[in-house]
């Protein structure tokens, strides 16, 4: 079977490799699955770089969530067991976390649905508590993760602000459903929220950015307002002033979503099935930017760990379902 691997680490366009490798077989409590689409996702950069909490041996195949095809023919969303990852016409996942691919989506945007989504409904729900009528505000709102998390708000009630860098980028993040959106490149960011919020700022701030983002979250958090950290992309970590959390009185959460299929896996079942229920009444829709062949991945993840792309991109083996 073609798998794509790298065996040293670097930027995914000079470390990955195209490769005809052995068919996998399965070890106990694990499936053989046929890759219909393979989405690519921020950590598949890290791991290429090495960067990942996660460092599987060398080589490995990166692709963190597939929907895939089981043996008697069912669709399935699924996260691969590294070193075996998505971007491959087959791989190995555990039996007991297949979750069913819903019918509403086709291959591309049900794989798009997992790990963006899940981390998105339990960021706003699980960790901030968002409600109806308060004031969500999502940084980098036309990428893969916020995407998510604009439709998960609008979804839910809130107004939602998008922070986004670019004009192109700023349509796409209208195109979802953000009430406000603010071009980071054009506009002072701090200005514009408090502007758009009589001065209150925001109830929940989702922040997958990091950096430069977090300093602006502090600046635009509201009385009683909590900031969900979920990434770095930036590449910065910031080091929260706890005292001003203290005096301006907000919560700063945490979110590590992985750690939900360990410690709580049927909450993560229940997730799957509320967020199958809102894309088949519509209320969301994973954005499935670009639909590429398997042998256009390592571009895909380099595009993706340069920032320069909107929602997801899927990558499609030629042995999969056309989607």
């Amino acid at each position: 079977m073609q798998a794509w691997q790298v065996h040293e680490n670097g930027e995914p366009r000079e470390v990955m490799r195209l490769a005809r490798v052995e068919t996998l077989t399965p070890g106990e409590g694990q499936v053989l699955l046929r890759v219909r689409a393979a989405n690519v996702n921020f950590p598949d950069a890290l791991l290429c770089r090495g960067q990942y909490q996660i460092r599987p041996p060398l080589p490995f195949t990166p692709g963190v969530e597939i929907c895939g095809e089981t043996e008697d023919g069912r669709r399935v969303i699924a996260n691969p067991v590294l070193p075996y990852g998505g971007f491959a016409e087959y791989v190995l996942a555990d039996a007991r976390a297949l979750l069913p691919a819903p019918e509403a989506l086709d291959d591309a945007e049900a794989a798009a649905l997992h790990i963006g989504y899940q981390t998105g409904w339990f960021g706003l729900h699980r960790r901030a508590h968002l409600e109806a009528g308060e004031t969500l505000l999502v940084h980098a709102a036309a990428g893969g993760v916020g995407s998510a998390a604009v439709q998960l708000g609008k979804a839910a009630g809130a107004r939602v602000i998008g922070v986004v860098g670019g004009a192109d980028k700023a349509a796409v993040a209208r195109e979802l459903g953000c009430d406000v959106v603010v071009d980071r490149r054009s506009e002072d960011v701090v200005a514009a929220v408090k502007e758009a919020t009589g001065g209150k700022g925001a109830d929940v701030i989702y922040d997958p950015v990091g950096g430069d983002a977090y300093a602006q979250s502090a600046k635009l958090v509201a009385f009683e307002g909590r900031i969900v950290v979920v990434g770095f992309a930036s590449g910065s970590i910031p080091s929260p002033a706890l005292n001003h959390a203290l005096v301006k009185n907000y919560a700063i959460l945490g979110l590590h979503w992985g750690l939900y299929n360990t410690k709580n896996p049927e909450l993560v079942l229940r997730c799957h099935e509320e967020l199958t229920e809102l894309a088949a009444r519509g209320a969301i829709k994973p954005l499935v930017s670009e639909r590429v062949s398997l042998a256009g991945a390592a571009d895909a993840v380099q595009r993706v760990a340069d920032g320069v792309t909107t929602g997801r991109i899927a990558v499609l083996p030629e042995n999969g379902a056309t989607a």
